[in-house]
């Protein structure tokens, strides 16, 4: 904790992983962004960027900061635990977001297939359909009691179940999944000490054989995403390595739906606090009425990005706003105080759906690296937004504080409990 009235960059007391931070983020942002927009952090050993202009900048310049640190565990990996991921062969190669090289664009555009505007708009009546049985088990519980939790009944699951159609996966265990999903991110972007790490490892490492698995016993004929990595020839007329499938589905089954999640509940929390708009999403037309939900999506993304940092690493020496940094320095992006940015946003701290220039955020990255599920995500939160609030019209928030998920990249809710207003 920093005390009251101590500058906490001037006293190099910023740490991340630190509960009051995560709690409330929104000061220790500010206080980066206004008076040491490039500052270097001796718990991460990263180089926090917090300027909306330097970190497009950094976005915008793959030469000289590459992304193949991304994946790469922030906290100290235990030997102990490295020996458990190492029994599988467990690596993450350069595929995706820790891809730098020339082999990116391939790999990307075979991922990108699935995230195609056809195959959105597909999977739209099963999102319609998940909200909609979500809503009523939550009326359920209200009427059992007197609350129901929406992460639990709502955003946990939902976004899992639309990724995995959307890829036309089978016989996937949704708890297991969001068990391995779950405590991976804790394993690479948390502070876990080194008898949790041996936890986490173990069920990484398990994913990891069960991907291994799935892949190299996909039939390359079929339409999955197992199958189209099997069937895949790169250009000389090689196959995929089995790592590299492997790293691919890793990453895209976890981040595909754990960050959703997160976004929902996060959406869910910041739209049910606001009373007067909770009332006038809840008297939006049927399903083609999409704006004001649409609105409040965007400014819920700019506000409270679903991905909170994210990282790179400098090739060469570069000056970046005043700062010169060293070669092979981390840098670590704070894309969530980005979107409150004076210079590019107007009166940032107010909520106002429909603002000018809503898009300029950065909370899906910008450039060659931009969220291949984006518009996914946007579609999830917008009917969950319209639906809830049609079929839940009277609940508010039973706790303003609820626990909060602190990793280094990613922020949320971890319950969200409501309650129907007294008439």
């Amino acid at each position: 904790m920093t005390s009251v009235g101590v500058c906490p960059v001037a006293h190099g007391q910023v740490n991340l992983f630190d509960r009051a931070f995560i709690e409330s983020p929104d000061g220790l942002l500010a206080e980066l962004r206004e008076t040491a927009p490039v500052h270097f952090d001796e718990i991460t050993g990263c180089w926090l960027v917090s300027k909306h202009a330097d970190i497009r900048t950094v976005l915008s310049k793959p030469q000289l900061f590459r992304p193949e640190n991304a994946l790469t565990a922030v906290t100290h990996i235990d030997p102990s635990a490295l020996r458990i991921l190492a029994r599988v062969g467990f690596e993450l190669p350069a595929t995706l977001a820790n891809n730098g090289g020339t082999s990116h664009a391939e790999l990307r555009s075979l991922v990108r297939q699935f995230f195609a505007p056809a195959m959105i708009s597909a999977v739209l009546p099963l999102i319609r359909e998940l909200a909609s049985d979500a809503a009523e088990l939550v009326k359920q519980d209200l009427d059992a009691g007197d609350e129901a939790d929406l992460v639990a009944l709502v955003t946990r699951d939902l976004p899992a179940r639309v990724l995995i159609a959307l890829l036309h996966l089978e016989d996937i265990d949704l708890p297991t999944l969001k068990r391995w999903s779950s405590d991976s991110l804790e394993l690479f972007w948390g502070n876990p000490d080194a008898e949790r790490q041996r936890e986490l490892a173990v069920q990484a490492a398990a994913f990891y054989s069960w991907l291994r698995g799935r892949i190299t016993s996909a039939d390359p004929l079929g339409s999955s995403l197992f199958s189209v990595l099997a069937a895949h020839r790169t250009a000389e007329g090689c196959a995929l390595r089995v790592q590299e499938s492997i790293g691919i589905c890793y990453f895209l089954l976890v981040a595909g739906q754990e960050t959703t999640t997160q976004f929902l509940s996060t959406v869910l929390r910041k739209l049910i606090g606001q009373p007067e708009l909770w009332r006038r999403l809840s008297k939006a037309g049927a399903f083609p009425d999409e704006l004001i939900a649409s609105e409040c999506v965007e400014e819920v993304l700019r506000l409270e990005t679903p991905v909170v940092t994210w990282r790179r690493i400098t090739t060469d020496e570069v000056l970046l706003g005043d700062q010169v940094l060293p070669a092979g320095a981390q840098v670590l992006l704070m894309l969530a105080g980005s979107g409150s940015d004076p210079d590019v946003f107007q009166d940032p701290e107010r909520f106002l759906p429909g603002r000018d220039a809503a898009r300029q955020h950065l909370a899906f990255g910008f450039g060659r690296h931009y969220c291949l599920g984006a518009t996914l995500a946007r579609m999830e939160a917008q009917e969950v937004l319209l639906i809830l609030a049609r079929e839940l019209p009277d609940i508010q928030l039973k706790q303003t504080q609820p626990p909060m998920l602190g990793l280094l990249s990613f922020r949320a809710p971890l319950r969200l409990l409501v309650t129907n207003t007294p008439r």
